[in-house]
């Protein structure tokens, strides 16, 4: 029975603490990017508005997909080491938006916390199971 128990202490220790602040932050700057970077595209072209909220999920999604294969280094707990930095970056994110002058629903900010949990539990996974080990 002790070895099915969870144990806090080894699920938050030093190097997994690591893991999910480099993965948060690696996803937050690559979000930060890619946001500039298609404002400038909405800017220079006519792209129409229905699409620019599906794209803001691609490059949510992504990012935290690309931050979870560059910050992860330690090679287990992928599911909470995603689930926990997708919620992190879901707060951050959604406070970056807040300080720059938008709004925000209800719906929007469960919607982006769920969709944030899942997305990094997943990208925790790939992040996990594929390439070696960085230490």
């Amino acid at each position: 029975m002790k070895a099915k128990t969870l144990r806090l202490k080894s699920l938050f220790d030093k190097e997994t603490l690591k893991d999910i602040f480099r993965m948060s932050l690696v996803s937050i700057i690559i979000t930060l990017a890619a946001v500039l970077i298609f404002g400038i595209i909405v800017k220079l072209v006519a792209v129409p508005d229905g699409i620019i909220m599906p794209i803001n999920q691609v490059i949510k999604v992504l990012s935290l997909l690309f931050g979870a294969i560059i910050g992860i280094r330690y090679k287990n707990k992928g599911v909470p080491k995603g689930a926990i930095a997708g919620l992190i970056y879901t707060l951050i994110s959604v406070f970056i938006f807040l300080i720059s002058g938008g709004t925000i629903s209800g719906a929007f900010g469960i919607t982006d916390a769920v969709l944030g949990i899942v997305m990094g539990a997943v990208s925790g996974i790939i992040a996990v199971n594929t390439g070696k080990q960085r230490v």
